[in-house]
């Protein structure tokens, strides 16, 4: 498995295969880098030379791991990360490129798209719906029914109650309570939450 980003968030994949047993790893990161313990760490491989085994994103900022991964999928497979303490659902959908991490649940017919990042210890009850390169943050809860738009941060320990809609490239901020549906690009802080910022994208 090739993990593209030698950063903090690689550390933590590493040792995510290194719980299931990968037998290959190998990082990946733009500049010249340390070893990440005994990891060597490379440059990528120049476009027109075939990558041969699955990759994962290793990048923790959602838009740039968005763009990277559309760079790459011309010519890489993604595989997924998910911690062996990690609790999944036999009838979840995990979708390609993403990472679950140690200490997470994932109950029962939720959807979680390609290139997440579901963090240490973070739940995600039944029916849940995640689009594309969203971050649901450690300790985070959902609560059944909730849909997250694509590129969504939810930060450590925020709450969503259930049935909520949270609309695409939303951050909501940490220890957040979320009772009423967030729109596209807002920011929302606070218990209950309330909306300090709404990015205009025009």
């Amino acid at each position: 498995m090739i993990i593209y980003g030698a950063s903090g968030h690689g550390k933590v994949i590493v040792e995510i295969l290194e719980s299931i047993h990968e037998p290959s790893i190998e990082i990946w990161d733009d500049a010249e880098k340390e070893p990440l313990w005994e990891y060597a760490v490379t440059r990528p491989l120049l476009p027109d030379v075939p990558i041969n085994d699955k990759m994962v994103i290793s990048i923790g900022t959602n838009g740039t791991r968005k763009k990277v991964a559309e760079r790459m999928g011309r010519k890489a497979t993604f595989g997924t990360a998910i911690h062996a303490t990690a609790y999944i659902s036999k009838r979840a959908k995990i979708g390609e490129g993403t990472v679950v991490m140690a200490g997470v649940t994932v109950n029962a017919d939720t959807r979680i798209g390609t290139h997440c990042i579901i963090n240490t210890s973070a739940s995600i009850d039944h029916d849940c719906v995640l689009g594309d390169y969203v971050h649901i943050s450690p300790n985070a809860t959902l609560s059944g029914n909730v849909e997250v738009g694509e590129g969504t941060h939810i930060g450590s320990g925020a709450s969503v109650i259930q049935g909520i809609k949270i609309g695409s490239w939303c951050t909501i901020g940490a220890g957040t309570v979320i009772i009423r549906d967030i729109p596209d690009h807002a920011t929302a802080v606070g218990n209950p939450a309330r909306i300090i910022k709404v990015k205009d994208m025009e």
